[in-house]
């Protein structure tokens, strides 16, 4: 395990000697250069422990020992295991992903939930940890939000293709739909914790296409007969 040299510990040392508050929250400044590094081995070590050990074990001693960073470094700039945890939600946002883009919104969809299967299937159960952190944690339920409305909102251009394409009628909520697609995948994997169907995201997917097309996710229905 690596650990900080000399003149990194005193780098630390006079960071930590600052005021608490004059520096800004990770979530809302995205540092470079040696901070950055600090930040991923950090982060990275929060997944790692997060993985293996669960909600319950995370401390921020064992988080500092793992990345080899001084412990007060990770106090002193991420308070708690709540506020490890939202900036891990956070950084997830950063990248650059976007929905796949097949050619027709059941492949899209079915690509999006095979993504989906394996994030949630995948050793050590990262996803799945964090998930069940957020019903622990405040500031990780916050960032889980944020998270979401981040990847919906990306997804969105799914639906939209679509109905370039003439495969959707104009007007077609972009969220209902997309929740109705990927739904059946944290129903099964999460909640029920079923082992994963190969056929799920396919199935799924052209279940929600079929309604789709059929208007079932028109933004305005009409009312119901009393």
């Amino acid at each position: 395990m690596a650990t900080p040299t000399p003149s990194e510990q005193e780098q630390e040392q006079e960071q930590e000697r600052e005021p608490a508050g004059t520096r800004p929250s990770p979530t809302r400044r995205r540092p470079g250069g040696r901070t950055a590094r600090i930040r991923t081995q950090v982060l990275d070590a929060v997944l790692a422990e997060l993985g293996e050990h669960g909600y319950d074990a995370l401390t921020t001693d064992a988080v500092a020992a793992r990345a080899g960073v001084h412990r007060t470094t990770v106090y002193r700039r991420w308070g708690d295991v709540g506020g490890l945890l939202a900036d891990v939600l956070d950084a997830a946002s950063d990248d650059d992903w976007q929905p796949p883009d097949t050619g027709s919104l059941e492949g899209d969809l079915a690509a999006l939930n095979q993504e989906i299967q394996t994030a949630l299937t995948a050793e050590p159960p990262v996803v799945t940890a964090l998930i069940a952190a957020s019903f622990r944690s405040e500031k990780a339920a916050d960032a889980q939000q944020r998270l979401w409305e981040d990847r919906y909102a990306r997804c969105e251009v799914v639906v939209s293709r679509a109905v370039r394409r003439g495969e959707l009628p104009s007007g077609t909520d972009a969220r209902r739909l997309l929740l109705a697609a990927t739904a059946p995948l944290y129903h099964q994997l999460v909640l029920l914790r079923a082992a994963p169907d190969p056929h799920l995201p396919g199935d799924a997917a052209r279940t929600a296409a079929l309604a789709a097309v059929a208007g079932a996710f028109a933004e305005t229905r009409p009312a119901r007969d009393a």
